[in-house]
Formats: structure tokens, C-alpha cells, sequence
């Protein structure tokens, strides 16, 4: 089975962890980022080991976001982020094939143990099934 597990944030915290302090995050300094990264980099070369990793990216700030949407009259509205009513925004993600939910699930624990500053939100990770096909469906 095919999983979508993917982690939150928000702009404040895209913002923190380029060394910009605010009220809801630490600044991130040097270090910080490298452990975070050593930390997924060994997350991602252990489940492309284990043939798991279908693919798994980290997301740009929601500033460099787009939202397409229509109005009344079918045309189209374009917006640019960040929005001031969205809250957590998809960070990064991975597609994951694992042999059950409790798999995956042991994985997003794993995800939980990344390392960040003292002071810095912690968001749930979030597992959703993918759906393979009409199968699926019902």
C-alpha cells in the first residue's frame, strides 16, 4: 500500500529557520539546520534502502505560493502567498510503500524524532492513504 506522510509548518516557521526569530519559533541557527538535515538524509537513504521511498521532497516557503481559483462567472482569480487565514501549510512530504499501516506508522514516529530547537513548534505528522485505483473506490 501507498502512503502520502507529510509535515507541517508555517511561513513563521520558514522564517525561523532562516534565523529570523519570531513569537511562535526560535531563530534556527547553523547548527540547528544541520542536524535537521543529516536527520532526514539518513530518514531518506534508510527508506530508499528498505525499497520504501517512492519520493520525498521538502516544500518552498508558503510566501512563493499560488492559489488558482475561479470567481462567480467562471474566470479565473489568481492569488500569491502567503495567506494570512491559512495556518499550517505542507512543508514536505513523502510517498512511502510500506507492507501495513503500522509500518508507515513506525516511520512517522521516526519523522517525530527530528531534532529542533529548544522552543520551536512540533507539528503531528499526517498519514493518508493513496488510492490506487477503482479498487480503492468502494
Amino acid at each position: 500500500m501507498k502512503y502520502l506522510v507529510m509535515v507541517q509548518g508555517t511561513q513563521a516557521d520558514y522564517e525561523a529557520q532562516s534565523g529570523k526569530a519570531n513569537a511562535t519559533s526560535p531563530a534556527w541557527g547553523e547548527k540547528d539546520l544541520q542536524e535537521m538535515f543529516a536527520f532526514m538524509g539518513a530518514l531518506n537513504n534508510d527508506l530508499a534502502e528498505s525499497g520504501e521511498l517512492v519520493d520525498g521532497q521538502g516544500l518552498a516557503e508558503p510566501a512563493q505560493t499560488r492559489l488558482v481559483d475561479v470567481d462567480k462567472e467562471g474566470r479565473p482569480v489568481i492569488t500569491d502567498g502567503p495567506y494570512g487565514e491559512t495556518k499550517e501549510v505542507l512543508a514536505g512530504y513523502w510517498v512511502l510503500e510500506c507492507e501495513s499501516l503500522d509500518r508507515v506508522t513506525e516511520i512517522a514516529n521516526r519523522i517525530q524524532q527530528c531534532p529542533i530547537p529548544a522552543g520551536a513548534p512540533n507539528y503531528p505528522v499526517v498519514i493518508r492513504p493513496i488510492m490506487g485505483g477503482p479498487e480503492d473506490a468502494s
